[in-house]
């Protein structure tokens, strides 16, 4: 799937690996490679998933948590070949320039639906900082997990059309 030829508002259902990360993973992986030199996982080709995952009888239940939160990140994972984003709610607008200049989507997960986004999930697995719990990085591999395009490639917003 060509994610640049995607257009804002459009939905659609991906199926695929997926990087689950909020505040604290992003803050740890900052740190470790100015510590090391090196990230501790690569995000090159990835799309990360702003979640915070809880555990019911070992399986993950998980919804989108604000995206707002992340877009101090934002520019720093993009220019490690992040692919895209998903999360929910609005961008600054410095988020958007850098949607823009790296031309890559921000995309939209339904809220407040985590038990049907969880039925989605078919495997999961803790790759990076495991000590932070739900902080920690995740990988999940989804199936037909729906989606829409909140800003696409060239900076056009949901919002602005509507």
């Amino acid at each position: 799937m060509a994610l640049c030829n995607l257009k804002v508002g459009e939905s659609f259902y991906y199926s695929g690996t997926l990087l689950v990360m909020r505040d604290a993973a992003h803050k740890r992986i900052i740190e470790k490679e100015r510590e090391t030199g090196r990230l501790p996982i690569s995000l090159y080709g990835r799309i990360i998933f702003y979640a915070g995952p809880t555990f019911s009888n070992g399986r993950m239940v998980i919804g989108p948590t604000t995206s707002k939160r992340m877009d101090k990140f934002l520019e720093y994972t993009l220019s490690k070949g992040v692919i895209a984003t998903i999360g929910k709610g609005e961008r600054t607008q410095e988020a958007i320039e850098a949607i823009k200049k790296y031309k890559v989507p921000y995309l939209v997960a339904p809220s407040g639906c985590a038990a049907y986004l969880s039925e989605k999930i078919l495997e999961w697995k803790i790759v990076a900082f495991q000590e932070l719990g739900p902080e920690a990085i995740y990988e999940i591999n989804v199936k037909d997990f729906p989606l829409i395009v909140a800003i696409d490639c060239n900076g056009n917003t949901i919002r602005q059309n509507g």
